[in-house]
């Protein structure tokens, strides 16, 4: 099999993955557990990717996995004075981090191990957005 199953169904995987991704995405930097960790990287190379050819299936289809999050709020001048805007996770995937590689070929993501947790002794790591 050519993925970790982390110990969980795979309704369950996939709605982790879901998750990490997009706190990746949202933060830039998180940190988890290696296993995870090499999963998630897999995961947002492709979401990139996607990203990267920004037309409207590419959209549609990161829409499908990223949760619906807020990842900033903006202040905007509008007609009636300064207004709050939210930017959502796949907004700032298309418009922030996807146009940031644009002359990247992949490896979009680093991964620094950490040591061990104290509580069961996982290897715990820190996987960022590569600047």
């Amino acid at each position: 099999m050519g993925y970790r199953k982390l110990g969980r169904t795979s309704s369950q995987r996939k709605a982790l993955l879901r998750d990490l991704a997009t706190d990746l995405i949202v933060h830039e930097r998180i940190e988890t557990t290696e296993a995870r960790a090499k999963e998630v990287r897999k995961v947002v190379d492709r979401l990139i990717t996607s990203g990267k050819k920004g037309d409207l299936h590419a959209r549609r289809k990161a829409a499908s996995f990223i949760r619906h999050e807020v990842a900033e709020v903006k202040q905007v001048d509008g007609a009636n004075g300064k207004k709050n805007q939210a930017v959502y996770a796949l907004q700032k995937l298309f418009d922030d981090v996807a146009p940031r590689y644009a002359e990247r070929q992949g490896g979009y993501t680093r991964i620094y191990k950490k040591g061990p947790r104290r509580g069961d002794g996982a290897p715990m790591v820190i996987i960022e957005l590569v600047k």
